[in-house]
């Protein structure tokens, strides 16, 4: 399952669920009222609205066919917002510092909050990818609280020892990251030592 919220890089989001459909993966996507608001500014893709045509914008701004289906962020209903059906995975990228606060507080207003406390309260990996700068300690100390709880925190800072040349370069290397954590392979960036590297004077 993966949630784009209202913080600033829905670009991770949208390219996580490209690289895992395209593995074959089967996903469940759903995105926030102000995660909608934040991808169509950012991306020029509108994912509100009725979900079979949100769907298929998506899929077709991913250039894909299948292996994506969208659900509204109120139904909890969904299948995932119960421990008896709880999904493999959850990311939820980017993640607001508002969605973080209610997650690491157990507050369940809509199916994504729900669903992150489903995958904690069964262990399941929920991995959490904050986008925001400069942290405050209320930012630092909930994300603390999630870590102690399981979650894994992801935070949105690429790097540039693989000397990125592109914009997707930098957002691959999240991506890959967040595969990682799920011990998906990938070959989404160049990992420290493949290659030499030349740093700046």
């Amino acid at each position: 399952m993966i949630a784009i919220t209202g913080a600033s890089g829905s670009v991770y989001g949208l390219r996580l669920a490209e690289q895992l459909a395209l593995l074959g993966y089967q996903i469940l996507f759903v995105a926030s009222g102000s995660g909608c608001e934040v991808c169509r500014e950012e991306t020029g893709l509108d994912l509100s609205g009725d979900l079979t045509k949100a769907t298929e914008r998506l899929h077709a701004h991913l250039e894909i066919s299948r292996g994506i289906s969208m659900v509204h962020p109120d139904d909890l209903f969904c299948a995932a917002a119960s421990g008896s059906a709880a999904p493999e995975a959850m990311i939820i990228a980017p993640c607001s510092m508002g969605t973080l606060a209610r997650v690491s507080h157990g507050i369940s207003s809509n199916l994504i909050e729900r669903s992150a406390d489903v995958m904690l309260k069964e262990h399941r990996p929920l991995l959490l990818v904050p986008r925001e700068t400069p942290l405050s300690d209320i930012h630092l100390e909930n994300m603390l609280k999630l870590s102690r709880s399981g979650a894994r925190i992801i935070p949105a800072m690429p790097a540039f020892y693989s000397k990125p040349e592109a914009i997707i370069d930098m957002i691959d290397f999240m991506i890959g990251k967040i595969l990682d954590q799920l011990n998906i392979p990938h070959t989404l960036y160049q990992r420290w030592g493949a290659q030499q590297v030349a740093y700046p004077k």
